[in-house]
């Protein structure tokens, strides 16, 4: 996004585009897949597994569904006045 768009519309839809790289949907998916696939590989323990995914599927709902949808909720509310 240009920095005069920006000026114009402070308040994107999209909370994704005022978002760094590593913050972005894919890293939260990319990470969110990685860790408990590496504490399989490492341990083969699924006691330990299985709680790091439960953690990681949480993380998903908040950031990835719950966060963007009050953001733009939050978004539209202040276009409409």
């Amino acid at each position: 996004m240009s920095e005069s768009r920006m000026l114009e519309d402070p308040m994107s839809e999209s909370m994704w585009a005022a978002k760094p790289w590593w913050c972005q949907p894919w890293s939260i998916l990319l990470t969110g897949v990685s860790i408990p696939a590496a504490s399989w590989v490492l341990l083969h323990r699924l006691w330990i597994t299985v709680p790091i995914a439960g953690v990681m599927l949480v993380w998903w709902l908040l950031f990835l569904v719950l966060v963007p949808a009050q953001y733009a909720a939050a978004v539209r509310a202040e276009r409409l006045g």
